[in-house]
C-alpha cells in the first residue's frame, strides 16, 4: 500500500507542533493523518502499551486500522518533558485516555516516550512508545535542582 502524501512541513516546523498533530489524528480516527507524521524511515517504531513493538509504516499502519475499528482514541498529553539535541527530539508525556464504559466514562493513563527527527520535510515522528499507566503515575518525582549560594 502506498504511503499517504506527508502534510505540509509549515504544519509540522516544531516536536511540539508535531505531536500536536499526531494526537489531534488520534482523537479524530484519522488513519491517514496519523500516518502522515510518521517518518519515512524504515526503521520506525510503535509500542501501544503492553503490546509488541511494531517496525514499519505497514505494521504501524495496521495495528492503527485496528485500533481506530473500535472508533477514536480520546487521548489528551500533559507533562510533557522536552529534550531537543541537534535534529532530534524526545518528548515524555502522560497520556489521560477517556475510555466510554458500561459503568460510564472512566480515565486510563499511559506513560510515553515520542521521539522525533527534523526532515527537509519537517519534523515527523521516528518512534513512539507508551507503557500502561496508573492514577500513582500521575505524579512525578525528580530530582531537584541543585542551586549553589
Amino acid at each position: 500500500m502506498p504511503r499517504v502524501k506527508p502534510l505540509q512541513a509549515a504544519l509540522m516546523a516544531t516536536p511540539d507542533e508535531t505531536e500536536a498533530q499526531f494526537y489531534e489524528a488520534l482523537q479524530h480516527a484519522d488513519l491517514d493523518r496519523v500516518m502522515s507524521v510518521w517518518s519515512d524511515d524504515e526503521d520506525i517504531a510503535c509500542i501501544h502499551p503492553g503490546g509488541p513493538r511494531l517496525v514499519g509504516a505497514q505494521a504501524i499502519r495496521s495495528a492503527f486500522e485496528s485500533l481506530f475499528a473500535n472508533g477514536s482514541v480520546d487521548a489528551r498529553i500533559s507533562q510533557v518533558r522536552r529534550i531537543v539535541a541537534g535534529g532530534f527530539a524526545v518528548h515524555h508525556v502522560l497520556e489521560e485516555l477517556r475510555v466510554a464504559t458500561p459503568e460510564g466514562p472512566q480515565r486510563a493513563y499511559v506513560l510515553a516516550t515520542n521521539i522525533f527527527v527534523k526532515t527537509p520535510q519537517g519534523w515527523r515522528l521516528l518512534a513512539h512508545h507508551a507503557s500502561p499507566g496508573s492514577p500513582r503515575q500521575v505524579q512525578e518525582f525528580s530530582d531537584e535542582p541543585s542551586m549553589l549560594h
